[in-house]
């Protein structure tokens, strides 16, 4: 029996091991899948506390509850671990460690070269390895591949690769894991055909491509395509804003059209670990080829503008109430990336603090999600307790995220001054001046 055949007899039967390098917001969801399909699955992080946390069959991901991971722990279907010999048995491992941009915009790939070289270490005939963290166009077979390779195996016949890109959304109650696609692309029809098994397992539906290069391309276009409407929407809110036309009842309007529109929102940036960051590995790619990725550039310099246009906003309102933005107290409601969510990551709210308390305001914020926010400059803050009188002292109240646990009607009935930068208040009347974004 071939090497291959034999890999794919195990995922059938669910006898293989797999490992999940990475158990945050992509990894643990991940893990916990192959584990509910009945295969033993071994966790990687270099958090401690989170692996300990594991262990004790506790979450810390709201996506994941705790009472999912209990069970698995119990059963000794889902462990942690800090070291990857803990990982030689493995059959398949998934790969979803972070791939930040450094501050050049350039892929830091630190993180994906430190796994696979600890992988390459370990690796044996009949492994699969599966790329699965968000990177430029020819990172599986120019990064991975070649670790893999030093050992002496053939990808394809000894060894399998392939990249499949996650689709995590955070928050998202209807699409995880299993109801959501998942597209494979491996080195050689081999791999893919490997790959694909394994995720057939854990998803209801796997798209096969070509390439691991497509497959990377797939995850670039879903989030460029993102980066680029949310840039359009939102230089469409500074058009409007210029005009005195309310973009909210523009994109209303434009929404009653059952063909060729679909909404998208203005607000003060883009988060969260995708949007802002995936674009630029596509255009830091292309420039290595002469070409110049136009709509994500300029998609970026609206985006990244945003925080100081709402900036702008504050000031000018308070300059209407005959106050300047330095000493003003200032509350900043919903500092996550997007609503429901624990996840800062990039979070616009940061910049839009930063800004206030660089031109002298006093900031506070509350989020029911966040209880600690760490700035940029690494100053760390604490939610301030939420009250009625938190609002009326403020002299500005700034809506960043719309969480659902906001009363809306208690923030508009006890503020003076809102600047709601999501819409969230339309429709609710009371004694608060309003301006929208």
């Amino acid at each position: 029996m071939s090497v291959k055949q034999e890999l794919i007899d195990r995922l059938n039967s669910r006898q293989a091991l797999i490992a999940v390098v990475g158990l945050g917001y992509v990894g643990l969801p991940l893990a916990v899948e192959f584990a509910e399909a009945g295969f033993a699955v071994i966790g990687l992080d270099v958090d401690a506390a989170k692996v300990a946390q594991l262990n004790r069959g506790s979450s810390y991901i709201p996506d994941v509850p705790t009472d999912r991971v209990a069970p698995l722990a119990a059963a000794g279907r889902l462990l942690a671990t800090t070291d990857y010999a803990d990982l030689r048995a493995a059959d398949a491992i998934s790969i979803c460690v972070p791939t930040p941009l450094r501050k050049t915009k350039d892929p830091d790939m630190s993180y994906i070269i430190e796994s696979v070289d600890a992988i390459a270490a370990i690796s044996h005939s009949g492994l699969l390895v599966v790329l699965e963290s968000t990177t430029y166009p020819g990172t599986t077979e120019e990064i991975i591949v070649p670790r893999l390779v030093n050992n002496g195996y053939k990808v394809g016949e000894d060894v399998f690769v392939a990249f499949s890109p996650e689709r995590i959304d955070p928050g998202n109650a209807h699409y995880g894991v299993r109801n959501t696609p998942k597209v494979v692309g491996g080195v050689t029809p081999a791999c893919t055909e490997v790959a694909s098994t394994l995720y057939a397992t854990a998803v209801d539906q796997v798209v096969q491509v070509s390439s691991p290069m497509v497959a990377e391309m797939v995850k670039l276009l879903e989030n460029t395509f993102r980066a680029v409407n949310i840039g359009l929407v939102n230089e469409m809110a500074l058009m409007c804003d210029k005009l005195g036309v309310d973009v909210w009842e523009v994109i209303r309007a434009a929404s009653t059209k059952p063909y060729g529109f679909m909404p998208f929102y203005p607000g003060p940036g883009l988060g969260g670990h995708c949007i802002p960051v995936d674009p630029h590995y596509l255009s830091w790619k292309l420039k290595a080829l002469n070409y110049t990725a136009r709509f994500i550039e300029l998609a970026s310099e609206i985006n990244t503008s945003m925080p100081l246009y709402v900036l702008d906003k504050v000031i000018d309102a308070l300059n209407d109430e005959g106050k300047a933005v330095r000493g003003s107290r200032i509350v900043v409601l919903g500092v996550a990336f997007k609503r429901n969510i624990d996840d800062v990551r990039e979070s616009p709210a940061i910049d839009v603090i930063t800004l206030l308390q660089e031109r002298g305001a006093e900031v506070s914020y509350f989020d029911p999600y966040v209880p600690h926010l760490r700035l940029h400059n690494n100053a760390a803050l604490d939610a301030a307790p939420y009250s009625a009188a938190l609002l009326r002292e403020a002299d500005c109240v700034v809506i960043i995220t719309d969480h659902d646990r906001f009363d809306w009607q208690h923030v508009v009935d006890h503020s003076r001054l809102i600047v709601d930068t999501r819409n969230a208040t339309s429709g609710v009347r009371g004694p608060a001046r309003v301006i929208s974004l």
